[in-house]
């Protein structure tokens, strides 16, 4: 059981740390020191591992801690439930249609900020954010509990 339960922590805190390093760090000094279209490009080509890599992490982590414990306490179950869902849905809805509308859109540079593209971008990427953050307080969560 030792080890079921130090895979379960590692894994949350792979992904927590991971999501905290790419949404806080990362990304940020990209999009300050490279152009606003090699950022772009950058972190739009690092998106499938990092979604990936969270749900490989979550899908140990929701095994570990359902073969350790069960669901007792049912909330960090819970929570990462809700994470693995945040993360599918920005794996497989959000960043497939992102990465086609940032292809339409060609460069951010030199298309309007008005654009119809570029304004459903902002609401794409205004709901990825909140995903992210939702993914990270609730790896925060988890491993506090």
């Amino acid at each position: 059981m030792q080890y079921i339960e130090m895979l379960y922590r590692l894994a949350v805190s792979l992904w927590a740390g991971g999501n905290a390093i790419f949404t806080l760090m990362l990304t940020p000094i990209l999009f300050k020191t490279e152009s606003r279209d090699t950022a772009a490009r950058i972190v739009g080509n690092m998106f499938p591992g990092y979604f990936r890599w969270g749900l490989v992490c979550g899908v140990i982590a929701l095994v570990c801690r359902l073969a350790g414990r069960g669901f007792n306490p049912r909330l960090p179950v819970v929570v990462l439930i809700v994470m693995l869902a945040v993360t599918s849905f920005q794996a497989f809805y959000l960043e497939p249609r992102v990465a086609e509308l940032k292809k339409q859109i060609g460069s951010f540079e030199s298309t309007s900020k008005e654009h119809p593209l570029r304004k459903e971008f902002s609401k794409l990427h205004a709901v990825s954010a909140v995903c992210n953050l939702t993914v990270l307080a609730g790896g925060v969560l988890v491993v506090v509990l």
